[in-house]
């Protein structure tokens, strides 16, 4: 509880010397937004029609994985954290921005590895308590592109972290991390090791977010709009940031 309460102070601060700048780093999803098994992840039926009600709903089926998402400690372990458990501390946390870009241009399966992480640091100090570290592999941009998800022979290839920088991250006092991609895991992974990993230790991911490109590697804070059902493995979430 102590890294947490430096989290929140930690992002407390950086907030009052924001300028109070704020950028969406949520996807807009409908049924053709990409997901990892390839089904639609939301579907529209309609409840009440406004010609015949004089106002309109619609009924929402939606997957709890997709679009712009939060993977809970439960979704990769029988009683960790639900989504609705998650610790409003963690919620709100300093955003570090580590760029990947290069990397992933040269390798669509390109891994955060631990150097990457000592090269942020060196470049822009320690990551705070309760930080969320996020990926920006520029993969964001593809969003519509069949090469978001798929190599052109159909193999699953986009970056992710690796278990050494997740592992490190974790000692650091990181509470979360974020993905411009479909997975906390690279595409080709086997094992699905960090999520194995991550989230059992009580910590929480977030998977399609976007727009880290508008984001310093420092100074902005997130904001995790988590949803808070009972027994949530994770959930589609409104992200924002304030730099």
């Amino acid at each position: 509880m102590a890294g947490a309460a430096a989290g929140m102070g930690s992002a407390r601060a950086a907030l009052a010397q924001s300028s109070g700048n704020a950028v969406d780093l949520t996807h807009a999803y409908d049924g053709a937004f990409p997901t990892f098994d390839g089904n639609p992840g939301i579907l529209y039926e309609e409840a009440v029609n406004i010609d015949k009600s004089g106002y309109q709903l619609w009924k929402l089926t939606i997957y709890e994985h997709t679009g712009t998402h939060i993977d809970a400690p439960l979704h990769f372990s029988k009683d960790g954290a639900s989504v609705a458990d998650l610790p409003v501390e963690n919620l709100v946390a300093p955003l570090c921005v580590l760029d990947l870009t290069a990397k992933a241009a040269e390798d669509a399966n390109a891994m955060v590895m631990k150097e990457d992480i000592d090269a942020w640091i060196s470049a822009n100090g320690e990551i705070p308590a309760g930080a969320c570290m996020a990926m920006h592999s520029g993969w964001a941009a593809k969003v519509g592109d069949p090469a978001f998800r798929n190599t052109p022979e159909g193999a699953f290839a986009f970056p992710g972290f690796s278990r050494e920088a997740t592992d490190y991250l974790a000692e650091l006092g990181a509470a979360s991390i974020a993905v411009d991609t479909l997975s906390l895991d690279p595409g080709n992974s086997a094992d699905f090791a960090v999520h194995f990993s991550w989230l059992p230790g009580g910590r929480f991911g977030i998977e399609n977010i976007a727009n880290l490109d508008q984001l310093p590697a420092r100074g902005a804070t997130i904001f995790i709009g988590a949803p808070k059902h009972k027994t949530g493995t994770g959930g589609p979430a409104r992200i924002i940031a304030v730099v």
